[in-house]
């Protein structure tokens, strides 16, 4: 549904793909509260405080391997589209001519 009145319309993610360093719990209340599914691997020393609590340290959040390996796809694009000087320096004025590099740099990085 558009939104009414000026500006750009307000957009939400269906779901979030993040790594450990976004593991914090007012992150991921942050997400709950907005209904935005999350997969975000919890960090090794939140798991041991969270055994070390025993029945108080709570269940585990809910992780699933097989999107998370999808998260790997977006970082080498990212990565390889960083091989391109002008794209990683972001030298470009407007946010048109850079999304034109963007654009031109993807055909070619595939081809």
């Amino acid at each position: 549904m558009p939104r009414p009145g000026p500006g750009r319309p307000r957009v939400r993610p269906g779901h979030v793909i993040g790594d450990k360093g976004y593991s914090s719990k007012a992150i991921r209340t942050w997400l709950r509260r907005r209904n935005i599914r999350h997969t975000i691997p919890e960090r090794s020393d939140q798991v041991r405080n969270r055994l070390r609590r025993g029945s108080r340290g709570g269940r585990p959040p809910d992780f699933d391997k097989q999107v998370y390996k999808r998260r790997n796809v977006v970082e080498r694009c990212f990565n390889r589209l960083k091989q391109w000087r002008g794209i990683a320096t972001r030298h470009d004025k407007t946010a048109e001519s850079y999304q034109a590099a963007v654009t031109l740099a993807s055909p070619l990085m595939w081809a």
